[in-house]
């Protein structure tokens, strides 16, 4: 069997989640595996309490990778979760050991108005999956 990139090993992950099949992804997941959510300074420690998290988080999100940055060592994402009319953008930094995914930090940042003062130098970006 051939082995997975680490962008194959992202891309199934985000599939899974997708899927909200979160179990499949504990074979993606490094023993030693950490993920960081830097909004709320939460530190997720181990496959098993990052798949109870999500398993957990309330909604049916979708998720849509709108770009994927394979750096080697590190993959960065940026992705849409969506659950009908709310859509979140994240953008993931994965970092890998043993061919598995052994560190996640995110950033999932709370939407804002645009600032009326700069109205006149700037255009409106659209909210959607396929930005």
């Amino acid at each position: 069997m051939t082995e997975l990139t680490n962008r194959d090993l992202v891309l199934a992950l985000w599939d899974a989640f997708d899927r909200f099949e979160f179990e499949a992804v504990a074979d993606l997941l490094h023993d030693d595996f950490i993920c960081e959510w830097t909004q709320s300074a939460e530190l997720i420690r181990g496959r098993d309490n990052f798949i109870a998290v999500n398993k957990h988080y309330p909604g049916r999100w979708r998720i849509h990778v709108n770009r994927l940055v394979d750096g080697g060592d590190v993959v960065v994402t940026e992705i849409h979760a969506v659950d009908g009319d709310v859509t979140n953008p994240a953008i993931s930094f994965f970092e890998f050991a043993d061919r598995k995914i052994i560190k996640i930090r995110e950033f999932w940042p709370d939407s804002m108005e645009a600032q009326s003062d700069r109205a006149q130098w700037v255009e409106r970006l659209p909210v959607s999956p396929s930005t």
